[in-house]
């Protein structure tokens, strides 16, 4: 086989076994003929997390954490988030090209027109607590779609599976509005043709006694690259959620209410929560010092920094960055910023910091973003969730289409109980 072979000598029983090496991996199955005998069921990887293992191949988005490189079929993000407008750049990750105008305008009206939500949800969101998180409400309202749909199971059909990616692109933002407004008391807002993507959402969470709805150019706009920057991240939490269950071919309103119910976690789409709590905590510059020394002494963690990817700047923190001081002009300057500044700038010149590559990350300063447009913390989750469909929607096509993907089903090592045998309940102690 040459050089691109792995040599492997089992020093249990003295055998070699060349194991092939395509792209920089060797085949999981491969191990199972490394054997001690005939009875043996053959060696596996123990990879806890999946640190360290590939799950699938995939075309869609390209990660090099190590230099701060994000790309979307190929696309530098910067340039996505600069040049293009949402509904463009999803229907590059969706498609894998950029459209045409004619090919936008028909992707644009369906996504308008698919929008609305039956009128049934109404009574669904009603039935929530008082206090319910929109974030919750989100993923029931997601799964219930499903009931709506009933052909969705369809998933071989492949004029089916483009319904019912347009139905979910167009609703998610509808359904999360109303997640949002139920939890406030407001009355549901309905969606408006007229707006574009994130205008509309806009329209949806904001619009109260006026006939027309007429969102900020600049805040539209920010939200709009938000979403572009949130669009899709490889194959993180929620996005091997959606593959996983997706394997086991349901409809695709359960796998993405699924996938959003792992982007509930904090460690996840919750990071960006967690920071706004973190500089609340800190609640004015003076109090830096301190806070940075419990950090160092392990006390406290410094949310918003590192990435189980980044080893470097990432590439989106960058671009929000930027954009939180155009929304700033608008709302006016959040106090967090100046305590957020001040935590970035000893973070990226301290030795103790900067040798554990605790770079910001795009969670960083999106919370501040979301609380200058009038978000409440419980929202951030959600306002993650309404573009990472996109990214979910992509990757569970591409695996149905995927000739080597099967149902996930990963293999344990058990360490529990040998043979017991059962003791009647007046003779345990």
């Amino acid at each position: 086989m040459g050089q691109e072979s792995l040599t492997i000598t089992d020093n249990r029983t003295g055998a070699a076994y060349e194991l092939p090496i395509t792209d920089g991996t060797i085949r999981g199955m491969d191990l199972r003929q490394i054997k001690v005998d005939d009875n043996d069921f053959g060696l596996m990887s123990y990879d806890p997390a999946y640190i360290n293992t590939a799950s699938c191949r995939s075309q869609i988005t390209y990660i090099n954490g190590d230099v701060g490189i994000l790309r979307y079929r190929g696309y530098p993000i910067a340039q996505l988030a600069e040049q293009g407008s949402y509904l463009e750049i999803a229907y590059l990750v969706l498609y894998g090209e950029l459209p045409t105008q004619e090919q936008l305008d028909t992707w644009t009206y369906d996504i308008a027109h698919h929008s609305i939500v039956p009128d049934n949800f109404r009574r669904f969101f009603n039935g929530f607590r008082y206090d319910a998180h929109p974030m919750a409400m989100l993923i029931s309202s997601v799964a219930a779609l499903s009931t709506f749909y009933p052909e969705a199971r369809s998933i071989r059909d492949q004029d089916s599976v483009e319904l019912q990616t347009r139905r979910l692109i167009a609703k998610i933002p509808t359904l999360a509005a109303w997640a949002y407004r139920h939890s406030m008391g407001f009355p549901y807002a309905y969606p408006d043709n007229d707006l574009s993507y994130s205008g509309n959402f806009l329209n949806m969470m904001f619009k109260m006694t006026e006939l027309k709805y007429e969102p900020n150019p600049i805040l539209e706009r920010a939200l709009d690259i938000l979403f572009i920057l949130h669009l899709d991240h490889e194959q993180n939490c929620s996005t091997s959620t959606m593959r996983m269950v997706g394997s086991s071919l349901p409809d695709p309103y359960v796998a993405v209410s699924a996938a959003a119910a792992a982007l509930y976690g904090p460690l996840h789409g919750g990071a960006n929560e967690a920071v706004l709590r973190m500089l609340t905590e800190v609640g004015d510059v003076k109090n830096i010092p301190e806070f940075m020394d419990s950090v160092r002494r392990g006390e406290r963690k410094l949310m918003g920094f590192g990435h189980r990817v980044y080893k470097n700047y990432d590439p989106r923190a960058r671009i929000v960055k930027d954009i939180a001081y155009q929304v700033f002009e608008v709302t006016g300057r959040n106090p967090m910023l100046d305590i957020a500044l001040e935590l970035e700038r000893i973070a990226l010149q301290e030795e103790y910091f900067v040798e554990r590559k605790l770079y910001p990350n795009v969670d960083f300063y999106s919370g501040i973003i979301y609380q200058a447009l009038g978000l409440p913390p419980n929202m951030f989750t959600v306002m993650f969730a309404i573009p990472r469909t996109v990214g979910w929607l992509t990757q569970w096509r591409e695996m149905l289409n995927d000739p080597e993907q099967r149902i996930a089903r990963p293999r344990q090592i058990f360490d529990g109980a040998d043979t017991r045998n059962h003791i009647s309940i007046s003779d345990r102690s």
